[in-house]
């Protein structure tokens, strides 16, 4: 129980840190490339230390195989690709809308889990993931009525989630045995040469920006990355994919509220009636034990 409590208590603050996301990128004044290298590069190096002073890190790190490098720089080059895509979309449509169409992320975790790993969800927790992306799609559906810009938007958002689904996903099987910072390490070191080059094909300035900027980046960095990202990772060596990215349905809801203090971007009637939805829906997927915890004992593992 008290691993079960742990795990729901990390994904809590896992999504919460997460719902700030969005709110740094339209604080930054700065593109999409840049704003999600800067990002990694400064989430890198926080871990570098991490890594370099353990010698356990280090060893498994030199020690990886050949298979896992390449899915490691594989995740990283498809989590560059997910953030350039969202990035992108919070310049033509809402805040909520974007953030809440990025997180339709079950709706591919499930299909890929299904496919690859044979997960099968119960009635009870597959009910609650309907109803949670139901509310997600009452938070964006406005803007399918408003414009061709917001709806373009709207398209990369989804876009990102799928990408984001295939990250998480060779995540939760790199994970099985590689440690966290190694992992994390290899993934991040190439997301941020895959954007770097991007960034420079785009001609984009990596300097030059206001102080309110870096410190955008910087938050980004501390606050969602190393407190919201990371620890998804870390829990993926006990949880799925698919409960990973359930939880992460739980992030409109923060955004809604951070966006309305920080952005002073209204809550409308539907999206309260869609954080509302959305809510129910996690609450009615958590509740069985199994949908949070997979077929083994965490307890023990946690003590290896």
């Amino acid at each position: 129980m008290k691993a079960k409590a742990g795990i729901f208590l990390s994904l809590l603050i896992g999504v919460f840190s997460l719902s700030t996301s969005a709110i740094f990128v339209r604080l930054a004044s700065a593109s999409a490339a840049i704003t999600a290298f800067y990002r990694l590069l400064f989430t890198l190096l926080i871990l570098l230390p991490f890594l370099l002073l353990s010698k356990k890190n280090r060893t498994v790190l030199f020690g990886l195989s050949k298979k896992q490098w390449i899915l490691g720089f594989s995740s990283g080059l498809l989590l560059a690709i997910h953030y350039v895509l969202w990035f992108e979309s919070l310049n033509y449509t809402s805040v909520a809308s974007s953030t809440a169409l990025v997180t339709l992320q079950p709706l591919f975790s499930i299909m890929l889990g299904y496919l690859f790993l044979k997960e099968c969800l119960g009635r009870l927790t597959f009910l609650g993931c309907v109803i949670s992306i139901a509310g997600c799609f009452i938070i964006g559906w406005g803007d399918f009525q408003t414009s061709y810009r917001a709806l373009l938007g709207d398209l990369l958002a989804l876009l990102a989630a799928a990408i984001i689904s295939i990250y998480f996903f060779i995540g939760q099987i790199v994970r099985r045995d590689t440690p966290l910072i190694p992992y994390s390490v290899t993934g991040y070191l190439s997301s941020v040469v895959f954007l770097g080059l991007y960034a420079l094909i785009q001609q984009n300035s990596f300097t030059h920006y206001p102080i309110s900027t870096w410190r955008a980046f910087l938050g980004l960095a501390l606050i969602s990355t190393i407190c919201g990202q990371l620890i998804f990772n870390l829990l993926l060596k006990w949880v799925s994919a698919t409960t990973i990215s359930m939880s992460i349905l739980g992030e409109p809801i923060g955004t809604c509220i951070l966006a309305y203090f920080v952005l002073n971007e209204a809550i409308n009637f539907q999206q309260g009636v869609g954080i509302a939805i959305i809510i129910v829906g996690l609450i009615i997927f958590f509740l069985p034990i199994k949908a949070i915890v997979e077929n083994r004992e965490i307890s023990s593992s946690l003590t290896k």
